[in-house]
């Protein structure tokens, strides 16, 4: 780490600390050469591997984006994306891997938004899901009504999203 005073290419670490709900961590450096000190902010990479295999670092702020299309006009406030995008980050950082396929990435979505606004999880759903015929809006409908907003979570191994059981 170069000291942003001296330029010194050695330093010493005087304090960590985590910060960010445990997502980064702060570091105080104490540079040997001019005996200033600096703070640095240590982050893991999160990659998204999209389809076509191109990988791009997690955002929040496309989680948001993607949510919020499927949440307009409902009653859901910018307060509300962010949590689930704050949810969502952390269900898939807990999972301890570097890249992530962005599929995994939307069935992380899908609880979350399905606890908060039913309308909007289908509008969601339909869109990442590719529904194609009224069948499927019919299936995933009943799937909402027969079990309650609490008991989303798929059974442990499980990963076929919910309305397509």
């Amino acid at each position: 780490m170069y000291c942003p005073y001296c330029r010194n290419e050695d330093s010493r670490v005087v304090d960590s600390r985590l910060v960010e709900d445990g997502t980064a961590i702060r570091r105080r450096r104490l540079c040997p050469s001019c005996n200033r000190r600096f703070t640095t902010v240590e982050t893991t990479s999160l990659n998204v591997v999209k389809r076509s295999g191109v990988a791009e670092p997690f955002s929040r702020s496309k989680v948001i984006s993607g949510v919020g299309k499927a949440c307009q006009g409902r009653p859901v406030t910018e307060d509300d994306l962010n949590k689930i995008a704050q949810e969502v980050e952390e269900a898939i950082r807990a999972k301890g891997v570097a890249e992530i396929d962005a599929n995994e990435v939307g069935l992380a979505i899908l609880a979350p938004l399905r606890r908060l606004d039913q309308v909007a999880y289908l509008r969601f759903a339909s869109v990442y899901q590719g529904f194609d015929s009224l069948e499927d809006f019919e299936s995933a409908i009943e799937d909402l009504r027969s079990r309650p907003a609490g008991r989303d979570v798929p059974p442990e191994g499980d990963q076929r999203p919910l309305t397509a059981r």
